[in-house]
């Protein structure tokens, strides 16, 4: 029997671009020796998606479509979609044809080459991404590899293969927020990364931008390392030594009967120890409230309709 693939597709207003990725994957696996499927996921789209894919779906019998009941981000939809493929193999990718799909046989040949997760990251920036997404994207990647226990490659992306094993073992994390560019490194297993050029988007606009390139490094920071716990506690411990420092200094004022400086440098260091003060209550509140958000134990995302069992 053929092996299978699954490609599962998370989309968010993708209403043109659904039709095109269906055409250029099926073109593919045309010139391969697989069965597949592809998985759409509508993560809450406002835009016509949600009826280009019943209109794909009842016309192609290898695609099938789960909507959302609402916006869950990304790694929601990808959890929702990976919990559905059966495939022997499973590769994720994008809906705007960033990602291309004439990678997905290199992947395949890896694949059975034995390596469990083939995945792919930019060979240079994007030259279709804003100088602004740029920059902010060299430091989401320089911020997670200095805090936290990862080493992520500059423009990893989540177009990857992943072996059914793999699957199954993500499909029984239940964490908050999961953070699938980290928690794939960190399963291990043999893992093989192919360096590409993004595509030109095929129409509309990237979804990512700075503030939301932030809240994913703090994500995946928190999610997979106590460093900046670590780094708060020697800020602590370090601004406290340097403050015996004025032992001597008020000694020395009080003998010699000097003046000690007047209330604008006692407001600044306070102001500047408050701020600190702050600073390291919001790491522990971060950690603390991932904590909460897990004790719900709430689902990842809520399926509104589905054509599959």
């Amino acid at each position: 029997m053929k092996k299978k693939v699954s490609i599962v597709i998370p989309a968010f207003n993708e209403a043109t671009n659904i039709p095109k990725v269906t055409e250029a994957v099926a073109h593919v696996f045309s010139a391969l020796d697989y069965d597949f499927e592809i998985i759409f996921i509508d993560d809450g789209s406002t835009d016509t998606s949600a009826s280009v894919l019943r209109q794909l779906a009842a016309a192609n019998r290898q695609v099938s479509y789960i909507l959302l009941s609402r916006n869950f981000g990304k790694d929601s939809a990808l959890s929702a979609g990976l919990s559905k493929a059966h495939g022997d193999a499973v590769i994720t990718m994008d809906a705007d044809l960033q990602h291309p799909p004439t990678l997905i046989p290199a992947f395949l040949e890896y694949w059975e080459n034995g390596n469990e997760v083939v995945y792919a990251y930019r060979e240079s920036k994007n030259e279709y991404a804003s100088g602004m997404n740029k920059v902010s994207s060299g430091l989401f990647y320089s911020i997670i590899n200095n805090l936290s226990d990862l080493e992520l490659e500059d423009g990893i992306s989540d177009f990857r293969l992943l072996d059914k094993k793999v699957v199954d073992i993500l499909n029984t994390m239940s964490e908050d927020e999961p953070f699938f560019r980290g928690l794939i490194k960190w399963i291990g297993f043999a893992q093989k990364g192919l360096p590409y050029v993004p595509e030109e988007r095929h129409s509309g606009r990237s979804k990512y931008n700075t503030r939301q390139l932030t809240k994913l490094a703090i994500r995946g920071i928190t999610s997979f390392s106590t460093k900046p716990l670590y780094i708060a506690t020697y800020l602590g411990l370090s601004f406290s030594l340097l403050s015996l420092l004025y032992i001597p200094y008020i000694g020395y004022s009080y003998y010699f009967g000097h003046t000690i400086s007047g209330w604008s440098s006692i407001i600044a260091t306070i102001a500047f120890f408050g701020g600190l003060q702050l600073m390291i209550l919001g790491i522990i509140g971060l950690y603390l409230g991932k904590l909460f958000m897990q004790s719900k134990q709430r689902p990842h995302y809520i399926v509104k309709e589905s054509n599959l069992s």
